[in-house]
């Protein structure tokens, strides 16, 4: 719901407007979510080195792709802060300007896709596992277009409040996932089997048919906006403005990618086993964070939109709301991890696999500091969606560089290898390297960020 008046809402009408407009967003992410759960799961029925080879594809993949997406989430807080001023052109310029950068970006990074195989080998990956993920990258790759265009569309309609298409639009990619993977992968239904082709396939045509649908979407419901009209007219101040929102929040977002990702390549120093736990510990917390997530882009609408009217009275209560709400989900998240580790870790494994106790007796320890785990990392997601909402994107990115690099790494390595602490070590760095980024984003959203935003008359 939009709040288009400058009175006083009450602590209740922010938990319904939040609920309202995150719901959708959690239920969305979790359906994202549940798209590389479904790759996952029925690559690692193919065959191991088919899912080891498309495991590392995807890590590929998905950095780049993260850095792109910086420009399509900028379209979030710049649509919300138009809309809450009332300038409809300026939704328009916006959108137009972030598909245009959504675009440039995919041409440029086509090549590190297409020619994927050196650089995996240059990373010291097997030679074995490096052709086939890049095999899986010249076909899978080209997606990149697509998932950036969508990435950018739902951006502009969740700012726009019409969240609930967001999550139809994922729940339906989903499924096509899950239908096109299960028949190319496998040869089903009459399909060839084409194994690891048959996942790039799947994933690319899973892209293209949410690009069709959202902007089928977005050109029927709003066809004020005229989107695609003079679509390659340039618009230079607009350009360089997403540009300068959205580079600082891609390289923010690649910079937490690449905190966990470390900590994926120091687990597997320390084994498959404790990596595997690993794997279904790192996993329940990002179901998890998929609530905070949701949680952090209402915030960055509501905060946009309060930008917009200039109302920072709205703006303070509305972040201490959200705020609640997402150390309330890690209250409930903290409470399962420590009640029924060896349930949820069991719920990963074959009943008939030889180290169980093994993996679970890790995994239990990796739980414990995941209950930590859960308390700042949404405190920070919450912190960086307040932020991006009164777009304040370049001193986040600084904040997020030392607190990944500078903290998260080196501690995750000193006390899992110097200290000999192990997994719990490793996990305990990626703690710290969340919990410094939680609190420096809240000091700096209750100490710069809220003044960004004027009084109300």
């Amino acid at each position: 719901m939009s709040d288009t008046r400058t009175q006083v809402m009450s602590v209740s009408g922010h938990v319904k407007a939040i609920a309202i407009l995150g719901l959708p967003l959690i239920g969305g992410h979790v359906a994202q979510f549940a798209i590389g759960l479904t790759d996952t799961l029925m690559l690692g029925w193919y065959g191991a080195p088919s899912l080891a080879a498309v495991t590392l594809a995807s890590t590929y993949f998905f950095s780049l792709f993260l850095l792109g997406a910086g420009f399509g989430f900028a379209v979030m807080p710049l649509v919300a802060a138009a809309a809450g001023a009332g300038e409809e052109r300026q939704i328009r310029r916006t959108t137009r300007m972030g598909i245009w950068w959504s675009l440039i970006f995919s041409v440029l990074v086509m090549p590190l896709l297409w020619w994927s195989e050196p650089i995996l080998l240059l990373l010291g990956q097997e030679a074995a596992t490096a052709e086939t993920a890049s095999f899986y990258l010249r076909i899978a790759g080209w997606g990149i277009i697509p998932a950036l265009l969508v990435m950018t569309l739902k951006s502009y309609l969740a700012a726009l409040e019409k969240t609930q298409i967001v999550l139809w639009i994922t729940l339906m990619a989903a499924l096509v996932n899950a239908v096109v993977n299960y028949a190319l992968i496998f040869g089903n239904w009459g399909f060839p089997e084409l194994g690891v082709a048959g996942a790039a396939i799947a994933s690319i045509t899973t892209q293209a048919v949410s690009l069709v649908a959202v902007l089928a979407y977005a050109l029927k419901v709003l066809p004020e906006h005229e989107l695609l009209k003079n679509f390659w007219r340039p618009d230079p101040e607009v350009f360089r403005r997403v540009l300068r929102l959205g580079l600082p929040i891609g390289l923010t977002n690649l910079s937490e990618t690449s905190l966990f990702a470390a900590a994926a390549v120091m687990m597997g120093w320390l084994g498959t086993i404790p990596l595997a736990a690993h794997g279904i510990a790192a996993s329940m917390g990002g179901l998890t964070f998929m609530v905070h997530l949701g949680l952090s882009n209402a915030a960055t609408i509501r905060a946009g939109n309060a930008l917009g009217r200039g109302d920072r009275a709205h703006l303070a209560r509305g972040t201490k709301v959200v705020t609640a709400m997402s150390l309330a989900t890690s209250v409930v998240a903290i409470a399962v991890f420590l009640l029924m580790p060896a349930t949820l870790i069991t719920a990963f494994l074959d009943p008939g696999e030889p180290r169980k106790d093994e993996i679970i007796a890790i995994g239990t320890g990796l739980l414990v500091v995941a209950a930590l785990f859960q308390l700042v990392d949404g405190l920070q997601a919450i912190a960086l969606g307040v932020l991006r909402g009164v777009q304040d994107t370049a001193a986040p990115m600084v904040i997020a560089g030392i607190s990944y690099w500078a903290l998260g790494i080196p501690i995750s390595y000193v006390l899992g290898f110097v200290f000999g602490w192990g997994g719990i070590g490793v996990w305990l760095g990626l703690v710290t390297g969340l919990g410094a980024a939680a609190v420096l984003l809240m000091l700096r959203f209750w100490r710069r960020g809220v003044q960004m935003v004027p009084e109300a008359a």
